[in-house]
């Protein structure tokens, strides 16, 4: 992008929005002809503005396609080495050229400002302002000042009425806003409502504006009264001399718009300040402007003023060959001041949220950390309580175990003594079942007598009688010793001291078995054997003493 370009840019976005009709944030090919047409006359372009229905398929175009097309095939042909009056001449044609277009939207109600004055400040804003792309739409343009700069414009415009700065609190707004302003706002905010009230107040405001245009836009680095040498008339007379970066220019009066004369700077002049041969201090303290063999001579009303100049001077010969003057070149280096401010912020922003971060990601783990030890200590008291209840629980089952040691012992001593009386349960029903068998046998004989005797009861009928009196006797006493048997059954666990109990009264027993033998000694053998049969197996058999 060439550099009239962009220093046009904000001027022909307001040339292009006045043209919309409606927000989309597109014109039609037909009017920014028109638009297009105009501006390549200005640069002796003719017949450009054709391409524009060869230029993409759509009837409309949005403010960057136009922008491109327009560096593409109309400012392309203006060369990046124009000196910077050309440069100057071409932006105030452009910007006028927009005006036309757009001032309409800008007409305030009540005349506030001349519309010369409300130009003025157009161009004011459109060299001080940025294009700004909207973040929701790619389509839309905007172009905003930054509240610092018009607080620049504002502080100027007071100074320049008489009005203080500093009392003026209601701008303070400025200093803290981030968000720029449209033309529209730009010129509200310009309004002061209290100076208003004075008589003149129109011409006095646009007096002050017309100043403050001729420093920013025809960048006027320094004017005010000087004297200059003559070449007729070798003597100072006064003018009034108005310093821009690519010339000095003096007029009688600072009223008076007819040039006495100018003076065109370039990097070859030279400024030096005018000491006295003799010592003493001169009633005007001179300098001179040197460029080869050709000297001006100038003086000021002190020597304050005179360094003023030499400095003003010297920085009009620095800007005289560049292509940016020196207003426009101290706009971009506050727009880069700002930059550079803006990116320190947001690092220091992103450094604040990383250590805001940093800080509560410490503060979460200092509270987790706080948390697991109070959860630890909490499962250390669990622990230690576990702990000693588990160490009651192992005392309580060390005696649990002692006791059942000893019960153990207690129930093996048992199942020895169990076992010693199994042992002699099982002698004794083994001498039972002896017993019993020779019982059984005594029954089997004696069923084979009784046999014997059915056969032979016809031969003892007379015998009968007495021997069935006899089998009664014998039976009643067998029922006896049934009951004696069960009764001994009850009492098997005294069995051990009732077999011994017998044994030792069996020699008792049987001497008395002996003392009463002859009673049954008339009796026959097989009535004995039969009498035998039913006696307990525990008392001794009694056994007839032979004939």
């Amino acid at each position: 992008m060439t550099t009239l370009l962009k220093n046009v840019t904000n001027s022909i976005w307001h040339a292009f929005r006045a043209l919309q009709q409606d927000c989309s944030g597109f014109v039609g090919k037909s009017k920014l002809k028109v638009l297009t047409a105009n501006i390549a006359t200005l640069l002796d372009l003719y017949g450009v503005e054709r391409g524009l229905d060869h230029y993409r398929s759509t009837p409309t175009l949005n403010f960057d396609h136009y922008l491109y097309y327009l560096g593409q095939e109309v400012f392309c042909s203006v060369s990046n080495e124009l000196p910077l009056s050309a440069v100057r001449n071409y932006e105030s044609k452009i910007d006028e050229v927009c005006w036309l277009v757009c001032h309409k939207d800008f007409q305030l109600k009540d005349a506030y400002f001349t519309e010369e004055a409300t130009y003025q400040l157009f161009r004011i804003f459109c060299m001080m302002a940025d294009l700004y792309n909207d973040e929701l739409d790619d389509n839309l343009f905007t172009v905003k000042i930054h509240p610092s700069e018009a607080l620049i414009v504002v502080k100027q415009l007071l100074n320049s009425l008489g009005l203080d700065y500093n009392n003026e609190e209601k701008y303070d707004y400025l200093k803290k806003w981030d968000d720029g302003l449209e033309f529209g706002e730009f010129l509200v905010i310009l309004r002061f409502k209290d100076f208003d009230k004075l008589n003149d107040y129109v011409a006095s405001i646009c007096e002050a504006i017309r100043d403050i245009y001729q420093t920013l836009i025809m960048d006027v680095i320094k004017k005010g009264y000087l004297f200059r040498r003559g070449y007729v008339l070798p003597t100072f007379r006064e003018y009034f001399f108005v310093l821009q970066p690519c010339e000095l220019t003096y007029y009688k009066h600072h009223t008076d718009r007819d040039v006495c004369g100018t003076i065109a700077l370039d990097s070859k002049f030279n400024v030096k300040p005018c000491i006295s041969s003799s010592g003493k201090t001169e009633r005007i303290p001179k300098f001179t402007l040197i460029s080869g063999d050709r000297a001006y001579e100038l003086g000021a009303q002190d020597h304050k003023t005179r360094l003023q100049w030499i400095s003003a001077l010297q920085l009009a010969i620095t800007y005289s060959t560049g292509r940016e003057g020196f207003q426009r070149d101290t706009v971009n280096r506050r727009k880069q001041q700002r930059e550079l401010e803006l990116r320190k912020r947001q690092e220091e922003e992103r450094l604040r949220s990383i250590h805001l971060k940093q800080l509560e990601e410490t503060n979460v783990q200092l509270e987790q950390e706080k948390l697991a030890r109070l959860a630890a200590e909490s499962q250390a008291r669990q622990y230690e309580a576990v702990a000693r209840e588990d160490s009651r629980r192992v005392a309580e089952l060390e005696d649990v175990k002692l006791c059942l040691e000893r019960m153990l012992e207690d129930e093996i001593q048992a199942k020895r003594d169990e076992e010693i009386v199994r042992a002699l349960q099982a002698r004794v029903l083994a001498e039972e079942w002896e017993k019993r068998e020779e019982l059984e046998q005594l029954q089997s004989e004696q069923k084979a007598l009784l046999e014997l005797e059915r056969q032979k009861r016809i031969e003892f009928e007379h015998m009968q009688q007495e021997n069935e009196k006899r089998f009664k006797e014998a039976e009643q006493k067998l029922r006896q010793l049934e009951e004696e048997r069960k009764k001994l059954d009850r009492e098997l666990n005294m069995a051990r001291q009732k077999i011994k109990l017998s044994e030792d009264n069996k020699g008792i027993v049987e001497a008395k078995l002996q003392a009463i033998a002859p009673t049954y000694r008339k009796a026959p053998d097989f009535m004995i054997r039969r009498t035998q049969s039913f006696v307990a197996s525990d008392r001794p058999v009694i056994v007839a003493a032979p004939r």
